[in-house]
């Protein structure tokens, strides 16, 4: 959430933009501070709006640059607009400002703000269009920006081997774990191909204008996967049509489908508990363990 009011560290902020070479007006300056890993101010400078990501500590400076290369490699290969960082500095990375609005805003208080209506046949046409083209990315080239690279053999090891970890870890449900294995086993589910992959893409990361995305934020989940993830959170959330209508365009630019992609999207969201397991081990944080905890085994939640 953007906080209504200026920084207590404004001069510090905008003179970290100074050193970089982009003036910023002051009274326009406010910051979101729910990023784990960045820090993020918006402000304008003359007459374009800009975005700031100052890094909150050294460790993600690496996967921000490989997420830099990236965004480089995809820009051209895509209709849909993404970041263009005209700074990129172990201090900041800046871009102008991208059009529209997020499809998806939180609140402070974990309040949801839809911006865009999940059933909408534009925004569902524009995602299988934009998907089609990222899939079609060859991989060699993505792969040569220094993001990870997963076989389709790698993709469901990589599942079994979480499952393996947060198992000895946390509790997990009698009846999850069991879906989820034999979710893993079951070879109809699963692609026999991988693609450059987003990896999270919804609501949150796609900018809406006129029904239609404008743009896609935050790419540092990029990767050559399971091409199922991006269209996942769209199955899950949307009507059966606006999924269909998706995958449609996703096929007519040239994406490959297979008989139970839906089915699959559906059990790898289930499964999403799984990977917040990881996230809650890998962060040692006793909120997230605890919240990890009641999402792999809901029958003791009081």
């Amino acid at each position: 959430m953007t906080s209504p009011t200026p920084p207590t560290d404004l001069d510090d902020l905008l003179e970290l933009a100074s050193a970089h070479g982009l003036e910023l007006d002051g009274s326009t300056l406010r910051t979101e501070e729910v990023g784990l890993d960045f820090r993020v101010a918006f402000a304008r400078s003359g007459t374009e709006d800009w975005v700031l990501r100052i890094p909150r500590r050294s460790d993600v400076l690496e996967r921000a640059d490989v997420e830099g290369r990236l965004l480089e490699t995809v820009a051209p290969r895509l209709d849909v607009p993404v970041p263009d960082w005209r700074i990129h500095t172990p201090q900041l990375i800046a871009y102008p400002l991208l059009p529209g609005i997020p499809g998806l805003t939180v609140g402070g208080d974990g309040t949801l703000t839809w911006n865009i209506d999940m059933a909408s046949p534009a925004y569902a046409a524009s995602l299988g269009d934009a998907v089609a083209q990222l899939h079609a990315v060859d991989p060699d080239i993505a792969a040569a920006t220094g993001i990870d690279v997963h076989s389709p053999a790698e993709v469901r090891e990589n599942w079994r081997r979480d499952l393996d970890r947060v198992a000895a870890s946390f509790e997990i449900a009698p009846e999850l774990w069991d879906r989820w294995n034999a979710w893993v086993a079951d070879d109809s589910f699963w692609p026999t191909r991988t693609t450059l992959t987003h990896g999270e893409i919804y609501p949150g990361h796609t900018l809406v204008q006129d029904e239609r995305i404008s743009g896609i934020l935050d790419w540092t989940t990029a990767a050559i996967d399971d091409p199922a993830k991006d269209l996942m959170f769209l199955q899950v959330s949307a009507p059966s049509e606006a999924f269909e209508i998706a995958v449609e365009q996703y096929v007519r630019g040239g994406g490959e489908v297979w008989p139970r992609l839906a089915e699959h999207c559906t059990e790898m969201f289930a499964a999403g508990a799984v990977g917040y397991g990881i996230y809650a081990l890998q962060t040692e944080d006793p909120a997230h363990r605890e919240a990890a905890a009641t999402a792999l085994n809901p029958s003791t939640e009081a």
